[in-house]
């Protein structure tokens, strides 16, 4: 392996922050590097609104992983999410033949493209192709139908498209910051990744990305992706209801709520005085936890509302008995798991990400669950895609000496 290609980068541009991962591939192990991250105020709800604010924060976060770790970052995968990215089931199938025969792995490949043969508009493109389960002839449930005998392959597949103009911007961004990208994925699923346990994903779990700008979900049942959506709330509305509630400024606010916030009035433990900067020049005020928890607990009622709803409306709503795991800087607030739970009545837990040898503990928290994700999702991209090219060799020999 070459020097370079030793190197993995998970670049995950929030509305809030932007966070650069670095880890490097040792003896078939992913082991951690450094961590960069940067203010962001370039985007909004996953999309761009500032290019230059944008690209200055990949340049923080990247510089800060570089110099920590000495290594030169050349190129990295990025997170994708927001209101533009939505997600639907296909099935597609092919004729095998007039008789039964083999399956082989490229019938595999072309029931797959079949399936993932649905119309799109101009602006939009595909972004994953997550085969459920495949059915030859009239036997369902098949994970690999390789080596099977029948005369019609077809799979069920469930389909990410996103906006071409938003992820290309995010890809402009990061290469105007000198960045190329090797590949774009859900941030959600990149979470999963670093988050999820197989039983849980077995059973059937939904996890919540709570990001700044929006929450992204994605649900896992018989061990692969059912659905994924996405609701328009995150971390900066709790921030700035609470700016407008108690006027103050919006980094006050935001500190409040890390520091005092709570997500029910039910699960406040003690009612605090808090002083707190106003607006202007006027003098600081005292206020209590408990007028926080009356502007913070109609917002999170609504949030557990929509992901109800969302869930509901694709059917999943009773089919997640492992319930729900929290990922995302918003998972952090004072008793949302708690109120979750109670709201959903269904086990709940804040993600805790895994996977990468000397992983330290201040980076194996919610927030940066997509950034750790994102680098074990290239390290799996990087392994499938020697496995072919291995595979390809070893077919080419065989040739050879069978001429």
């Amino acid at each position: 392996m070459a020097k370079k290609d030793k190197y993995l980068v998970g670049l995950d541009i929030g509305s809030t922050k932007t966070c650069a991962l670095l880890a490097e591939i040792e003896n078939e192990q992913v082991r951690f590097l450094a961590l960069g991250a940067a203010e962001s105020k370039g985007l909004r709800k996953g999309l761009i609104v500032n290019l230059d604010s944008t690209v200055s924060s990949i340049r923080r976060a990247v510089e800060e992983a570089e110099s920590v770790a000495n290594v030169p970052v050349e190129a990295a995968t990025i997170g994708v999410a927001g209101s533009h990215v939505r997600g639907v089931n296909s099935r597609g199938g092919i004729p095998l033949g007039p008789r039964s025969r083999d399956i082989e792995r490229d019938d595999v490949r072309r029931a797959i493209d079949a399936a993932r043969n649905i119309s799109l508009p101009a602006d939009r493109e595909v972004l994953h192709v997550l085969p459920h389960e495949f059915i030859v002839d009239a036997q369902d449930g098949i994970r690999d139908p390789v080596g099977m005998v029948g005369q019609r392959l077809e799979a069920n597949v469930h389909i990410v498209t996103s906006s071409i103009a938003a992820t290309q911007n995010l890809v402009t961004a990061a290469n105007k910051a000198g960045i190329l990208i090797n590949d774009t994925v859900l941030e959600p699923l990149a979470a999963a990744e670093a988050c999820l346990t197989q039983d849980e994903r077995e059973l059937g779990c939904c996890l919540l990305d709570i990001g700044g700008g929006t929450t992204e979900l994605i649900v896992y049942g018989g061990g692969v992706v059912r659905h994924t959506g996405s609701v328009a709330i995150g971390g900066d509305h709790f921030t700035n209801d609470l700016a407008v509630g108690l006027r103050t400024p919006i980094p006050e606010a935001e500190k409040i709520k890390r520091h005092h916030g709570c997500a029910s009035a039910n699960l406040l433990r003690q009612d605090n005085s808090i002083e707190i900067a106003s607006v202007g020049d006027r003098p600081p005020r005292t206020i209590f936890s408990r007028m926080l928890t009356d502007i913070i607990e109609p917002r999170t009622q609504e949030l557990l509302s929509l992901i109800a709803d969302d869930l509901r409306r694709a059917g999943l709503d009773s089919q997640i008995p492992a319930g729900l795991v929290l990922a995302g800087g918003g998972a952090r607030l004072n008793g949302f798991a708690e109120f979750a739970e109670q709201g959903f009545h269904l086990p709940v837990r804040i993600a805790e990400p895994r996977g990468i040898q000397d992983l330290p503990e201040q980076v194996a928290q919610p927030e940066y669950a997509t950034a750790v994700g994102l680098v074990l999702y290239a390290a799996k991209a990087r392994r499938n895609a020697q496995q072919r090219s291995g595979n390809f060799v070893a077919k080419l020999k065989s040739m050879f000496v069978g001429a």
